[in-house]
């Protein structure tokens, strides 16, 4: 569904150009129809009129607040290989580690780590962070002062030795951390300026800011429009763009030092399934029965090429950028 003149953009203010897509909620498919706007100048993608009660979107099931890290081996083995391997990427001297290293690289957390400067005494906040399974990775790593921040858990929790998950948005929270990290949360917030304006506060002056999102400069919205399946709707509130992105951080104190794309075959499967009016949490599905899905191994391995192809092309459909803080840009000079 397109129209032709809508309310003026969030992000930018551009009331030129701008378009409306209609949406169906398809993760457990009930189909509600939301409308999107879409801006006709950054591209920015915004819902329109979120709704004022949410739960119904995030039942219990909701994947984010379920799970723990899969293992492979016993704990305590496990754990001291992954430690291993993480001090030899954080450059120190470690044997076993550096051979770790050169047989299976780093984890993609581990990347992640060192691009946005951290190390293992590093004070870092996941905001949104579900159930914390990726801080629940990053302790088993070797990282000791971990938190994570989540309004819908049901209470505070500690998941063992410098690992706390906190019930609290952003609003919440008192003091500082090295990083603050939005990792495929930042979507789901309905004043993005405003959460990266409270980051601010909670940063030391050569703090990060890491987000990982959806974003809709990619080939994939182009291909598929309203059945794209990380428009999400209606949670997720906001599908920037790479221009979107740098006006914000502008507009909020940042400037972005690094960026670049990780999406997966998720975009294409993910995609086919809502234009053929398969939910992801369908029976059908390929997320719930790969081996009774459309979609073979073989088709999931190719699509998986294509998408390390968009990626480095600056078109997959997942982005991730590094902010800092404008002040210490200048100091840094």
């Amino acid at each position: 569904m397109s129209g032709t003149i809508t309310p003026a953009c969030p992000i930018c203010g551009n009331i030129a150009g701008n378009r409306i897509h209609r949406a169906r909620e398809m993760m457990f498919g009930l189909r509600d129809a939301f409308d999107y706007v879409e801006c006709g100048d950054c591209g920015c993608l915004h819902l329109a009129d979120p709704p004022a009660d949410m739960s119904r979107y995030y039942p219990s099931g909701y994947y984010s607040y379920h799970g723990s890290p899969r293992r492979r081996l016993p704990g305590f083995l496990e754990d001291g290989l992954r430690r291993a391997r993480a001090r030899a990427w954080f450059g120190r001297r470690d044997p076993l580690g550096l051979l770790l290293l050169r047989l299976l690289g780093p984890t993609t957390p581990l990347r992640w780590m060192k691009a946005v400067g951290a190390d293992f005494d590093s004070a870092i906040l996941d905001v949104g962070c579900g159930a914390g399974e990726l801080l629940q990775e990053l302790r088993r790593d070797g990282f000791g002062n971990l938190t994570g921040a989540d309004p819908y858990l049901d209470a505070d929790r500690r998941l063992g030795p410098g690992l706390a998950l906190r019930r609290a948005g952003l609003e919440d929270l008192d003091g500082k951390w090295d990083v603050v990290m939005f990792h495929h949360s930042f979507e789901h917030l309905a004043d993005p300026e405003g959460a990266l304006r409270r980051a601010a506060d909670l940063l030391p002056a050569a703090g990060r800011v890491l987000i990982r999102v959806p974003v809709a400069s990619c080939r994939a919205w182009r291909d598929y429009g309203a059945d794209w399946v990380q428009l999400d709707a209606p949670r997720h509130i906001f599908l920037h763009t790479d221009r979107s992105m740098e006006l914000l951080a502008g507009r909020t104190g940042f400037e972005l030092v690094s960026r670049g794309r990780d999406s997966t075959a998720f975009q294409f499967w993910g995609s086919e399934q809502y234009r053929r009016d398969i939910p992801l949490r369908d029976p059908r599905s390929h997320a719930v029965d790969p081996a009774g899905s459309p979609w073979s191994s073989a088709d999931i391995a190719r699509l998986e090429g294509e998408a390390r192809r968009l990626n480095e092309a600056g078109e997959g459909d997942q982005a991730w950028y590094i902010l800092r803080r404008r002040d210490q840009s200048r100091s840094e000079r």
